[in-house]
């Protein structure tokens, strides 16, 4: 039997729309106190698709908060929450309810994508939680970065297509959708969004790109892929924030290296090599902190998901970065380390020949100590 269609001749869709912001406020949050603090509620593990023994859950699990509608120029009004991680991110989720055809979701899927800077409205939001939660933060950044991501979930699909038939007759729509581009798309643009997809049943599928998704699902069967997508992001904006601390810190140590090595510059790499050192420790403590945020115990589909999910946002792109920038400071450490103690071993050795010259003064002169 043919699925039914609009007078246009398209499969009508219902779902939502979800924008995921996240925003690096601080270095930590105190979940305990936030939660006394305000009315929220935690989130413990993600629901899985199937049953099994094995699950993902946090290990310290993000607190819950609601917070007010966002409302666009266009007049569309999304409900939302706020989600507070103990690694100092905030992410924020608003949802707008959509029905309509696959034109409707690829011209909605543009408009977000391209010209809407979700970000920039939500700041106002975020600022009056931050400031209700304001004794929770340690070390608030004055400058935060953030990270913004489209999801567009389908939980009905007219006629009910497998995940063959939909990609089969709609591969083309749901690249545009996950492109956020209303054009025709190449055929070799078409497959390799489509490369980027996986399923556990035949009757759903999450295709994933850089800055957007497509989920066709139920409610329920896609809240795992919303919260490792959400996970995913937080991830990238750490080792984001990871990049640029360790760039700031490598620019401050080569010019400091470029003023000269002489015996006073040598003397001020000591405390170069301490701060570089304490920016080492930090980097590791935070990095260890995020990548244990979640733990993938033995629901393999979840840990597919989830790399799939990190490898096209470019969490593996920005660790690798962050990683070859450790190596630098390190070596950089090492070398501040080293020359400081030539310039003290070199003090030491002056200061015993000194010492030997005053006494054979002394000597000569008839004196003695």
């Amino acid at each position: 039997m043919p699925e039914p269609e609009n007078q246009s001749g398209e499969a009508q869709l219902r779902g939502s729309v979800l924008v995921l912001l996240q925003f690096d406020v601080c270095e930590a949050i105190r979940l305990d106190l936030l939660q006394e603090l305000v009315s929220a509620r935690k989130v413990d593990k993600p629901s899985m698709k199937h049953p099994a023994p094995g699950y993902v859950r946090y290990q310290r699990p993000p607190v819950v908060v609601p917070t007010e509608p966002l409302v666009l120029e266009s007049g569309e009004r999304l409900q939302g929450e706020i989600k507070y991680f103990d690694y100092g991110v905030l992410s924020v989720i608003f949802e707008l309810p959509f029905s309509g055809d696959w034109e409707k979701l690829a011209g909605l899927a543009s408009r977000w994508v391209w010209d809407i800077d979700f970000a920039a409205q939500a700041t106002a939001i975020v600022r009056a939680s931050l400031a209700r939660a304001a004794s929770t933060l340690i070390k608030p950044y004055d400058e935060w970065l953030s990270e913004d991501y489209l999801i567009f979930h389908v939980r009905e699909i007219a006629g009910s297509p497998s995940v063959t038939e939909l990609i089969q007759k709609q591969g083309a729509r749901v690249a545009q959708v996950v492109r956020g581009d209303t054009g025709q798309l190449a055929e070799s643009e078409i497959n390799e969004v489509l490369q980027s997809r996986i399923s556990y049943y035949s009757n759903d599928l999450a295709v994933i790109g850089w800055n957007a998704a497509f989920l066709y699902d139920t409610t329920s069967g896609a809240e795992m892929a919303v919260q490792l997508l959400e996970y995913a992001n937080s991830q990238l904006l750490e080792f984001r924030y990871y990049d640029v601390l360790l760039t700031k810190e490598l620019e401050r140590v080569y010019t400091l290296l470029d003023k000269g090595t002489g015996m006073l510059a040598r003397w001020r790499l000591a405390r170069s090599a301490t701060r570089l050192h304490t920016v080492l420790l930090d980097v590791a403590e935070l990095t260890e902190h995020a990548d244990n945020a979640i733990k993938f115990l033995s629901d393999m589909f979840a840990a597919r998901l989830y790399k799939l999910a990190a490898s096209k946002v470019g969490v593996p792109d920005y660790k690798e970065l962050v990683t070859r920038k450790v190596r630098t400071a390190e070596e950089l450490y090492r070398f501040m380390v080293d020359q400081f103690n030539q310039s003290r071993a070199f003090f030491m050795e002056l200061t015993v020949v000194i010492i030997l010259v005053v006494e054979l003064v002394y000597l000569f002169r008839g004196y003695t100590f």
